[in-house]
């Protein structure tokens, strides 16, 4: 399933625009994966790889403030990277719902565009199948997403 090409639309709309990914490291060997996954899609929309910032930061919690400083940076987008596994704690209900309003919020605030790669699962074989560029890829499917609003703007 690994995918190397985005859609036909999406070709070329990364020239000349510089893009963040924002990864939570708490997951860090999955964080990894969907980085990987979100830098092949964004390679095959143009982006050229010096434009491409990586901001790590440690949980998904944080995720929002740091989309919003690379925002203000002059990012053209953001693809936000993030794994959330439910524990036995309503930890996994706040994180999740906060971290998703905060992005959401920081994208109509900013006019910036951006992916939502958190990826929230009742277990970590669940989080390894989505991450894995092989069976989910979905840091390719954010970044994708990112893309497909860059190619909205005018």
């Amino acid at each position: 399933m690994r995918r190397e090409r985005v859609e036909p639309n999406l070709i070329g709309v990364g020239r000349g625009k510089r893009v963040a990914i924002v990864a939570a490291r708490f997951y860090g060997d999955l964080a990894d994966q969907l980085e990987d996954g979100a830098r092949r899609a964004l390679a095959a929309a143009g982006v050229a790889a010096e434009d491409v910032h990586a901001f790590r930061v440690p949980g998904c919690f944080e995720i929002p403030l740091a989309s919003l400083k690379a925002a203000r940076r002059g990012f053209d987008a953001v693809v936000a990277l993030g794994v959330v596994i439910r524990g036995e704690t309503p930890h996994f209900e706040f994180v999740a719902s906060e971290c998703a309003r905060g992005i959401m919020d920081v994208q109509l605030e900013s006019g910036v565009p951006i992916g939502f790669g958190i990826l929230t699962t009742e277990t970590r074989a669940q989080a390894e199948e989505r991450a894995d560029p092989e069976r989910g890829d979905k840091g390719f499917e954010a970044a994708s997403a990112a893309l497909s609003l860059l190619a909205l703007q005018p």
